[in-house]
């Protein structure tokens, strides 16, 4: 399985493109011996379009351009899942990965948000809170999540979740 985090944006140099980078490293160095092939990063330029609904349009379109037949969305969004817990997304992922689905892709929309498109077609949508946070952060905390998700599923001891799962 290839996983991808399609983000609208660029980070710019420093702490949080630092972080980034290596979170997603991390992931794909312990994502090979765990059946996951890549994990890439893809920033897409933000919309120039004058009305947001239609800055949304084109930043869906470009988003789920990079969702292969059959791949996984996993989609961040404000309105999203907060009660999830680490353990439960990693066993989602890994049922994912033995199920054949050849991708999964993390989706961060842009300032606007995202367009319905996004979220009707996503197999999952979470959200890191009630909180406005920096599209940045969210790229961390997201790449974080599916660091933290590989090494639940690898059984190495990064994640020290409570007896319940939180």
């Amino acid at each position: 399985m290839r996983l991808l985090v399609a983000a609208i944006g660029r980070l710019k140099q420093g702490p949080e493109r630092d972080l980034a980078t290596r979170y997603r490293e991390r992931a794909v160095a312990l994502g090979r011996s765990l059946g996951f092939t890549a994990c890439e990063a893809v920033e897409m330029p933000e919309s120039r379009a004058r009305r947001a609904p239609d800055r949304c349009a084109e930043e869906a379109a470009a988003l789920l351009a990079h969702l292969p037949a059959n791949g996984v969305l996993i989609v961040y969004d404000e309105r999203g899942r907060s009660d999830l817990a680490s353990e439960r997304i990693a066993e989602r992922i890994g049922a994912w990965r033995d199920g054949g689905r050849p991708a999964l892709v993390i989706v961060i929309g842009g300032a606007d948000g995202l367009d319905e498109a996004v979220r009707a077609r996503a197999d999952l949508i979470l959200s890191f809170g009630a909180a406005t946070l920096p599209h940045g952060l969210v790229r961390v905390l997201a790449l974080e999540q599916l660091y933290r998700s590989l090494t639940i599923l690898a059984g190495h001891p990064y994640h020290r979740g409570g007896p319940d799962g939180v």
